[in-house]
C-alpha cells in the first residue's frame, strides 16, 4: 500500500483513533474552537497531508445541513457545523449564532502515544466501544426540558380579606354571658361526675354481705359411685313418691339408678317412660302399681305444699303417696314418667349461711327443674306457714314458649298464714340469658341467707333473682286482709309469726332439695301456653297429658342426656 502512495505522490493518512488528544491531534484542536455538540464524543480521521477540499468525513452529513442546538442554561440556539467541514480551517458561524467549544472524549485526553496505537490506547478503545452513546442534541423543534422544578407563586384568593382588616370584637371586648355559660357548663359537668361517683359509693355500699364467719357443712363433688352417694352413709337421700307432692306433678319419683345416678363426677336425674317398664297399656287401664320402697311414713308429710296432715299418720295421704289404679272408665292412670327428687335431709340443713349449687337444666317440653329448701321442722305451722326457698326453678321448654323456657331461671321465697294463702308474688325474680339458654352449659344458683337480708342469684351477685332485705315482719309485708273467705266459712286472720323476728319464718334450719318434676295443676305452666295439652282444673289432666306424648316426648332427645338434670357440685356453708 506505500508503494502505491508514493506512485501518486500522496502520502496515505495515518489511521485514526477514538481519542482526541494523541499527540498529532493536539495542535489542529487548538486551532479549531468550533464543533459539533452531536460529535463532541466522536474524533475524525487524521487528514494531514490531504487537500482540505479532497478530504471528506464518512460519518459527516452533507454540507448543505446545518442543525440548531439550544443551550439548555441560556436556551440560546447554536448551530451544529456539519462534520464535513476542512479540518485545519476555522468555521465561521452564522450570523448572530455562537459556536461552542468542541469536547474532549467520554473517557479524558488519551496519553501521548506516538502515530501507532498501543496497549494503553486499545483498552480506551474498547472502552469507548462498550461506553453509552452521548445525548442526543436539542434541535429548533425540540422542547428543552428543565431540570429544576418550576416554582410559581400561588395566586392568592380575591375572597379572603386582609388579616389586618378583620374585625375580633371578643378580643378587645369581653362579653360576660360567655363566661357565665363557661361556669355552667364545666359546674354541671363537675356535678353529674360527682353525684355518679356519689351513687356508686351509696350502691355499693348497699350491698348487703355476709360479715360472719361461714363455716362448710357439704362439699359434694358426686366422684362416688351412685351407689356410696346414695347409700346409708352417703350425703343425699331419695324421696319415693307418686302422689304429687301437693303441685298435681305428673312424675313419680323412684330410687331407681335409671332415674338418678352419678358418672364421670356428674349426677344425673333423667326422666324416664313408665311404659317402658309395664307397658303402655297397663299405664292407661287395668293395672295396679306399688311403690314398695315409698318413703311417705320416713319423712315429714308437713313439709310437702297442700299437706293436711298436722296430727299423726294419714292413711289417705299415704295411698295416694305410694300407689296408684289405671282405669279408663273413671280416667285415672299410673303416672307416665318416672324422675327423681333427692333432699339433705338427713345430712346437711344449715339456719342463715351460703348454698351454691352448679348445674345444668334439662332441655325438653314441661320439664320442671327446681333447686329449693323446706324447713326441718315446721315450727310455725305446714306449708307455707315455715316458708319455702326457691334458689332456681325453671322451665325446659324451647326459648320460644311465651311463659319463660329454658332461657329463664327464677328465684322466690313462698310464705303465707295459711295453708291456701302464699304471698309468693310479692317475693320472686327471675333472669334470663338473652342469646342463649341454662341448657347450653353449667352454671351457679347460690343463696346468701343472713338474719339481716336474703339473695339468690346466678353466678354473679350482678345477676340475682332476688334480694330482699329484713327490714319488715312478713305479716306486715304481706299485706293480708283481716278476712279471708275459705269457701262460705269467713275466717279472721291471725298472724304465725307474732313472736318472731323480721326474717320469721326465714329464721330456722333448712335443708336442701334436688328435684325434675313433669308436668302439674298448681299453675307453673300456664293454661292456654305453648300448646299445653293439658288443664289445671280438669280431673283428666294427667290423662290428657300421657296421651300427648307424642308432642312433647321428641322434645327430650333421644340420648336421655339433653332431658336429664345434670348437677356438677353442692357446696353449703353455716355462718358459725
Amino acid at each position: 500500500m506505500s508503494a502505491s502512495a508514493d506512485k501518486d505522490g500522496v502520502k496515505p493518512p495515518t489511521p485514526f483513533y477514538l481519542g482526541e488528544n494523541s499527540k498529532r491531534f493536539k495542535d489542529e484542536s487548538q486551532q479549531l474552537h468550533h464543533s459539533t455538540p452531536s460529535a463532541s464524543n466522536i474524533s475524525r480521521p487524521s487528514t494531514t497531508g490531504t487537500a482540505a477540499s479532497s478530504i471528506v468525513n464518512p460519518f459527516s452529513p452533507p454540507a448543505s445541513v446545518i442543525s440548531f442546538s439550544v443551550d439548555p442554561a441560556s436556551n440560546a440556539s447554536m448551530p451544529v457545523v456539519a462534520t464535513g467541514q476542512q479540518d485545519g480551517l476555522e468555521t465561521v458561524p452564522r450570523h448572530g449564532v455562537t459556536a461552542l467549544p468542541r469536547s474532549t472524549s467520554y473517557y479524558g485526553s488519551r496519553p501521548n502515544s506516538g502515530d501507532s496505537p498501543g496497549h494503553t490506547t486499545s483498552a480506551i478503545r474498547l472502552r469507548e466501544a462498550f461506553a453509552a452513546p452521548p445525548p442526543r442534541p436539542l434541535t429548533t423543534v425540540s422542547t428543552s426540558v428543565s431540570q429544576t422544578p418550576s416554582k410559581t407563586p400561588r395566586m392568592r384568593s380575591t375572597m379572603l380579606e386582609d388579616p389586618t382588616t378583620l374585625v375580633k370584637p371578643w378580643v378587645t371586648t369581653k362579653d360576660p354571658y360567655a363566661r357565665i355559660a363557661y361556669i355552667l357548663t364545666y359546674s354541671m359537668a363537675f356535678l353529674g361526675i360527682a353525684a355518679s361517683a356519689i351513687r356508686c359509693y351509696f350502691g355499693y355500699k348497699s350491698v348487703p354481705l355476709i360479715t360472719g364467719n361461714l363455716c362448710m357443712v357439704l362439699d359434694e363433688d358426686f366422684n362416688s359411685d351412685t351407689d356410696t352417694t346414695f347409700g346409708p352413709n352417703g350425703n343425699w337421700f331419695r324421696e319415693v313418691q307418686l302422689g304429687g307432692y301437693g303441685n298435681g306433678e305428673f312424675e313419680m319419683t323412684t330410687s331407681s339408678s335409671n332415674n338418678s345416678y352419678t358418672s364421670n363426677g356428674y349426677l344425673y336425674i333423667t326422666p324416664t317412660l313408665t311404659s317402658d317398664m309395664i307397658g303402655s297399656d297397663a299405664v292407661f287401664n287395668g293395672y295396679t302399681y306399688n311403690l314398695t320402697d315409698c318413703t311417705y311414713n320416713s319423712t315429714n308429710p308437713e313439709a310437702y305444699p297442700g299437706s293436711l296432715n298436722t296430727t299423726g299418720f294419714d292413711a289417705t295421704a299415704y295411698y295416694q303417696s305410694c300407689g296408684a289404679v289405671s282405669n279408663s272408665t273413671t280416667g285415672t292412670i299410673i303416672n307416665p314418667v318416672q324422675s327423681a327428687r333427692i333432699t339433705t335431709r338427713n345430712s346437711a340443713s344449715i339456719r342463715y349461711g351460703r348454698v351454691e349449687v352448679r348445674a345444668k337444666v334439662p332441655r325438653g317440653d314441661w320439664l320442671w327443674p327446681a333447686i329449693w329448701m323446706l324447713p326441718v321442722n315446721n315450727t310455725y305451722g305446714p306449708w307455707p306457714l315455715s316458708g319455702e326457698i326457691d334458689i332456681m326453678e325453671s322451665r325446659g321448654n324451647a326459648r320460644s314458649y311465651p311463659d319463660q323456657g329454658i332461657d329463664y331461671v327464677r328465684g322466690s321465697l313462698n310464705w303465707g298464714p295459711l295453708s291456701f294463702l302464699n304471698a309468693v308474688s310479692k317475693t320472686f325474680g327471675w333472669w334470663t340469658q338473652r342469646r342463649t339458654d341454662y341448657g347450653e352449659d353449667f352454671h351457679t344458683y347460690a343463696l346468701e341467707w343472713t338474719d339481716s337480708f336474703l339473695r339468690i342469684y346466678v353466678d354473679t351477685r350482678l345477676h340475682y333473682m332476688l334480694q330482699l332485705s329484713f327490714n319488715e315482719p312478713f305479716f306486715s309485708r304481706g299485706d293480708f286482709p283481716s278476712v279471708v273467705q275459705n269457701g262460705s266459712e269467713p275466717i279472721v286472720l291471725q298472724n304465725p309469726w307474732v313472736n318472731g323476728t323480721n326474717a320469721t319464718p326465714f329464721d330456722q334450719p333448712f335443708y336442701l332439695i334436688i328435684n325434675l318434676a313433669v308436668g302439674g295443676t298448681n299453675g307453673w305452666f300456664p293454661d292456654n301456653a305453648g300448646n299445653k295439652p293439658w288443664l289445671d282444673n280438669s280431673p283428666t289432666a294427667m290423662l290428657d297429658f300421657a296421651q300427648a306424648q307424642d308432642s312433647w316426648y321428641p322434645t327430650w332427645g333421644s340420648d336421655g342426656e339433653s332431658s336429664s338434670f345434670v348437677v356438677d357440685s353442692v357446696k353449703m356453708w353455716q355462718m358459725c
